[in-house]
């Protein structure tokens, strides 16, 4: 039962949702994670970040000695945990159905079947809302089971099974043989479609949505089944009313187990989902391309109205991001705390989504929708703050809590601002003081030659006149900012090799050197190691980066989906699953397919 649940690594669990809220369900039957109604609403299941007691769904089979398997159903979200024994075979098929009107709440919908043999199964709902702060009453509500708690939304749990209050929670253990099922809705309180045997309907209605959607991708090449399970990820990140593309689903999962770098990823930063436009665009998805850049035009022309800044993050919805704050009565994944939730990065300075933001607009404009008069003249605003403010410090891409310094990627983005909003400009005839920007443009460049080279190393730098070494300087030749092959380039790949690359696995910096003002260290970046593997195919090492990307499809998840980082045994770490992630992924088979297309097919010794 779920009081004897264990927290299960993070790699051993697959992710369901409907594009409006999220849930991860273990492999032990368990959904341990689950915020509602909305991505970043206070989560009803929180077992992963605590115990049971904090909230979690368990459905399983008493069958002790099975082997558990995890499936997705193919080309779909829908989440299919099978037991296998001696004395039964048991399928438990997981979903969020996808509805017709996009302000509908959410749903669970679970269904438990014996295929083969004999089963008993048992099941616990223990819903605990607001992070497990507010105290949740369950009480019986006709056949079905209803969780009240003061301030929050009511929930709701249906069954064609009896349901049994037990500790405010809902109880159930039946016996199930060959061909038997029994199914779960939980969802509003006062939600009509919490109903249950509807479920063989709701599944084929969710299958063919998400088998619809993901059967409009282009992508043809090698490792075709690995690059739409990450597309349908980062579909499933993507508000489906809004527009906006969280950056993860989760939040507080530690970057280093028992450390304090457990931060709230439920937002949409304007950085990872600009890099995500990309993603979409090779892949066909234009109309995900073209939703996110009227949500992030709706934030420029709210931040242009009022004389601000744009902000690094925002909610789904568009609205600022809350203030963090601690969850101390949490034990955290791991035991890793503070388990934070909102997320203080959104008051930070990081120039660098200038550059992100262009890119992405540039992009969209050459493949999706063309950008609007009032569109551009924002953008010639958001030029003017770049112009203005390219030579200043800041907080730099990995959101450092340090002071404010000048990093060699921030300089690099706003190079990229500046020079997609030229090629933009000059591409669509549109009115742009050409000189003055042409004048910045070539300033930041001389600028990153002359002050984040350093001579003595023989090597690009992360801070102006600084001696350590940033993953993120990945990003110069795929930008486009320095040639791939370029000398001086080639001594920052090799460098960046000897210093942060551990079998494939890339470090974004040396914690203890980097001066991040964060205590402890933390694991591999998933993005940066796939962002080398692009460097080094790229640099014409084709034979070494095909080895490195077969090695690293070996450390996802037994369902192909990536957190945020990796630990030295190549275990999942950080919040799951991580946009970023998944992007670059998508970004490194791509090209790396077209590279070896004609020339080699297997990577030969």
């Amino acid at each position: 039962m779920a009081e004897n649940a264990e927290q299960y690594p993070i790699e051993r669990h697959g992710v369901i949702g409907n594009m409006r809220s999220a849930a991860l369900v273990a492999e032990d039957g368990n959904v341990d994670f689950m915020c509602w109604p909305d991505f970043d609403s206070p989560s009803v299941f929180c077992s992963l970040l605590d115990t049971p007691q904090a909230g979690c769904f368990h459905v399983a089979p008493d069958l002790p000695e099975a082997r558990r398997l995890q499936i997705y159903l193919p080309g779909s979200n829908v989440l299919r945990t099978r037991w296998i024994s001696d004395q039964a075979v048991v399928e438990l098929t997981d979903l969020m159905p996808v509805s017709v009107h996009e302000d509908e709440p959410p749903r669970l919908v679970r269904q438990v079947k014996v295929v083969n043999g004999s089963a008993n199964i048992e099941v616990c709902c223990r819903v605990r809302h607001d992070y497990n702060r507010a105290s949740t009453q369950a009480v019986a509500d006709g056949r079905d089971v209803a969780f009240h708690a003061a301030g929050q939304p009511s929930l709701r749990l249906a069954a064609n099974a009896s349901l049994n209050v037990e500790g405010h929670s809902a109880v159930a253990r039946f016996a199930l043989k060959a061909g038997q099922s029994v199914e779960f809705v939980l969802g509003a309180h006062d939600d009509p479609l919490v109903v249950a045997g509807q479920g063989d309907q709701c599944l084929q209605d969710t299958l063919a949505y998400w088998q619809t959607w993901i059967g409009h991708s282009r992508y043809r090449g090698r490792w075709r089944e690995q690059v739409e399970r990450s597309a349908l990820a980062l579909k499933l990140l993507t508000s489906r009313k809004h527009g906006g593309i969280l950056a993860a689903a989760t939040f507080g999962l530690p970057e280093q187990k028992g450390g304090e770098r457990n931060w709230d990823y439920r937002y949409t930063w304007v950085r990872d989902a600009s890099f995500t436009v990309y993603a979409f665009m090779r892949l066909g998805f234009s109309e995900e391309a073209n939703a996110y850049m009227r949500w992030v035009r709706a934030r420029v022309s709210d931040c242009c109205d009022d004389e601000q800044h744009l902000h690094v993050m925002y909610s789904a919805a568009g609205s600022q991001a809350v203030a963090e704050q601690r969850l101390e009565h949490l034990a955290g994944h791991a035991g890793s705390r503070p388990v934070r939730v909102g997320n203080q990065a959104y008051a930070q300075k990081q120039l660098d989504i200038y550059g992100e933001l262009l890119d992405a607009v540039y992009l969209v404009n050459k493949y999706g929708e063309a950008i609007s008069h009032q569109g551009w003249q924002n953008c010639r605003q958001l030029l003017d703050y770049v112009c203005e403010h390219w030579n200043e410090a800041d907080v730099g891409i990995w959101e450092m809590r340090s002071a404010p310094r000048h990093f060699l990627h921030s300089r690099l983005m706003c190079w990229v601002a500046l020079d997609r909003a030229i090629r933009l400009a000059e591409k669509r005839s549109l009115p742009a003081p050409f000189a003055a920007w042409d004048q910045h443009r070539q300033a930041i460049h001389a600028d990153i030659w002359q002050n984040f080279w350093n001579e003595e190393q023989g090597h690009f730098v992360q801070t102006r006149h600084g001696d350590t070494l940033d993953a993120a300087l990945l990003l110069m030749p795929l930008v486009r900012f320095v040639g791939a092959t370029d000398p001086q380039w080639l001594a920052t790949l090799d460098a960046i090799e000897r210093t942060l690359v551990r079998d494939g696995m890339v470090y974004r910096y040396h914690c203890e050197t980097g001066g991040d003002g964060l205590a402890g260290g933390e694991g591999a970046f998933t993005a940066c190691s796939f962002w080398y593997i692009e460097c080094l195919a790229r640099a014409g090492r084709l034979d070494q980066a095909h080895l490195e990307f077969e090695q690293l499809l070996r450390y996802a998840s037994p369902l192909g989906l990536y957190a945020e980082e990796f630990d030295r045994n190549g275990h999942h770490l950080g919040n799951t699953p991580q946009a970023l992630s998944h992007l670059a992924m998508i970004s490194a088979a791509s090209f790396l397919d077209r590279k070896l297309g004609g020339e080699r097919t297997y990577w030969q010794p």
